[in-house]
């Protein structure tokens, strides 16, 4: 059968490209399109799009690109005429990919999506218009089929993919991570660090200029650790370099090394969004930070109804992690809330405590990507 796959992001990439593995091991002809990332491409689909050309965050940025967006939905729409698939699977990305399934539902094109548009968030009631062009919803966490069903509106809880890809990360034994200025450095400069601390500003060239800068002023307070930064998939070292620059303690690691970083750090520093339940899953103490341009900010403000932003703490009703949002992330809060996670005894217990409880949660579903394959094949053959 041919499925055509749209994701917009990093993270969409990376749950692509697991369920594209889980999809041929049940249909061994299996032809994927796709748009999304690297990853979706290694695990066999032809890529149309790549998402880093795709990924405009906030209300001011869209407005910014619109014809741009535009042009790929156009794209888009001719790409599936063209390739006439089983069936469209749409992974996240809801601004884009919402549009699309209202097009393809109105071409009689058959749609799945997986991992919900955070309706619950903001605009509830899209949730109708959901219903009539979504043929089938998987939705990852815990609360929102209970949210689906008060909209009489039957969806598939799956599980998160997250368990499962730290699960299988964190059996296999990884070299430690490779960073850019490594060559410089000799083997006791590294012995007396004490401790990493992972910087992850987001995988966007915008969120990471904004956010890296009052991450690397934190950093100079704490000159006993070493300061790691993910580079982003996609995004070049050039960008990182220029900003790391001055800050001695801190380095950048290779890009597609975020696990491996994750796995050795103490700390982290997280720009809100994927990574900081990826981080969760890894055990480390972590301090959420967002910040925005102030008029898309505003904006969001006074649409959004849900009383956190990190994964962590929605999915766990409550502050597990520390959230500085906007005007509250400044360089002294930074450096406050980081000490915390570092030397306060308690405070950390209680966030590992945490970790457990969500782990324990998300795992009462196993290997997401597998069933939300057998859901997506297995409606399809019950429509055939």
């Amino acid at each position: 059968m041919k499925y055509y796959i749209i994701a917009g992001e990093a993270s969409g990439d990376l749950h692509g490209s697991n369920l594209i593995k889980e999809i041929k091991k049940l249909d061994e002809h299996a032809v994927i399109r796709a748009w999304g990332g690297d990853l979706m491409k290694a695990a066999g689909a032809e890529l149309k799009k790549h998402y880093k050309d795709l990924a405009f965050m906030g209300f001011f940025e869209v407005v910014k690109h619109l014809p741009t967006i535009l042009d790929n939905i156009k794209f888009c729409k001719k790409d599936i005429e063209q390739f006439k698939p089983d069936v469209l699977v749409l992974i996240d990305y809801p601004g884009f990919n919402l549009r699309i399934a209202k097009w393809a539902h109105e071409k009689n094109y058959k749609v799945v999506y997986y991992i919900s548009p955070q309706v619950w968030a903001w605009k509830e009631n899209r949730v109708k218009s959901i219903k009539k062009v979504v043929d089938k919803m998987l939705v990852i966490l815990p609360f929102e089929k209970e949210f689906y069903e008060k909209w009489d509106y039957k969806v598939e809880y799956v599980g998160h993919p997250l368990v499962q890809v730290i699960e299988d990360f964190s059996k296999q034994r990884h070299a430690s991570f490779k960073t850019w200025s490594e060559f410089g450095r000799n083997e006791e400069q590294q012995k007396n660090n004490k401790g990493i601390i992972a910087l992850l500003p987001g995988s966007r060239k915008q969120e990471i200029e904004m956010k890296l800068p009052i991450m690397l002023e934190a950093s100079q307070h704490f000159h006993q650790y070493r300061f790691i930064v993910a580079q982003a998939p996609g995004q070049p070292i050039e960008l990182y370099k220029k900003l790391v620059a001055n800050y001695s303690n801190v380095e950048v690691a290779f890009e597609g090394q975020t696990y491996s970083l994750l796995s050795q750090a103490t700390a982290a520093l997280v720009t809100s969004g994927t990574a900081t339940l990826e981080t969760a899953l890894f055990g480390v103490p972590e301090v959420v930070c967002y910040k925005g341009l102030n008029l898309s900010y505003q904006i969001a403000k006074r649409l959004v109804k849900i009383k956190y932003i990190s994964l962590v703490n929605l999915i766990m009703n409550k502050e597990v992690v520390k959230e500085l949002i906007q005007n509250e992330l400044t360089v002294n809060n930074l450096v406050t809330e980081l000490d915390k996670i570092l030397h306060n005894q308690i405070k950390i217990q209680q966030i590992k405590a945490d970790y457990s409880d969500l782990k324990n949660l998300l795992q009462k579903e196993t290997n997401a990507s597998a069933r939300a394959a057998q859901e997506i094949v297995g409606f399809l053959q019950s429509t055939f």
